[in-house]
């Protein structure tokens, strides 16, 4: 079975629209989303019933409970903050009556998931080999998709391989993992506000049969999207980040 795995698509209508369009090329089985569907960006609810209409599994992500109201925003920073506020002012009923719905794990097709890290599927970042290895140590399964960092990588520890051995990277567009053996930990990137350096959309495509990993990124109307964010008056950073992938 081949998924594709999308994350942190942060109302970013033009990026999920380009991602959706790669994932039909690409003649997948299912999509897969990891959560923050919303926060950042001016298409909540487009954003949100695209990935109802497509996604056979989806989780809810930090950004998304911080729009229920299920989180404290104080630890957001301020330009997160304040897309949380106009959020809440702009979606309508059926957008948080699914976000509702969702949760922040989930397990398919052998592979566990979850919106941030397997210890902590809401909050945590994974960004170094001591974080992959507490995930990897909490994960159930062999293989684990996080996203929440916004950065397209990788972490695995060889079969039989004990605390303090994990290695990782930040996976490039192309990038193909031969996952069949070991612990692994990967991250598809973010479509909706990538922060690797690489300002397009990044969605990640799995085969669960294989056991093999291919990252993907592809172009999108970033001058649109950062339109879109300047007219519905958030924060201008909102937009100049789309920019330079940061």
């Amino acid at each position: 079975m081949r998924a594709a795995v999308l994350s942190d698509i942060h109302a970013n209508r033009q990026a999920l629209e380009a991602v959706l369009g790669a994932v039909d090329e690409a003649g997948v089985d299912q999509v897969w989303c990891l959560g923050d569907l919303v926060g950042y960006g001016a298409d909540p609810d487009r954003c949100t019933a695209l990935v109802r209409e497509r996604a056979s599994l989806c989780l809810v992500g930090n950004h998304d409970l911080a729009l229920l109201g299920a989180l404290d925003v104080s630890t957001f920073s301020e330009a997160a903050a304040a897309a949380v506020a106009w959020t809440r002012e702009q979606v309508s009923e059926e957008t948080v009556e699914f976000l509702a719905t969702l949760e922040p794990t989930a397990s398919q097709n052998g592979v566990g998931l979850s919106h941030a890290s397997p210890r902590d599927p809401v909050w945590e970042y994974v960004l170094s080999t001591d974080q992959a290895e507490a995930g990897l140590d909490a994960l159930e399964e062999r293989v684990g998709l996080i996203g929440h960092s916004h950065i397209a990588l990788y972490f695995t520890r060889a079969p039989g391989g004990r605390r303090g051995y994990a290695q990782g990277a930040q996976a490039s567009e192309g990038a193909v993992l031969e996952i069949s053996e070991g612990e692994w930990l990967l991250n598809p990137g973010s479509v909706g506000q990538p922060r690797d350096g690489d300002p397009r959309a990044a969605w990640l495509e799995l085969d669960t049969e294989g056991w093999e990993a291919r990252y993907h990124r592809v172009p999108y109307d970033i001058g649109g999207a950062a339109a879109a964010i300047r007219a519905a008056g958030l924060p201008d950073v909102l937009a100049e980040r789309l920019e330079v992938g940061r």
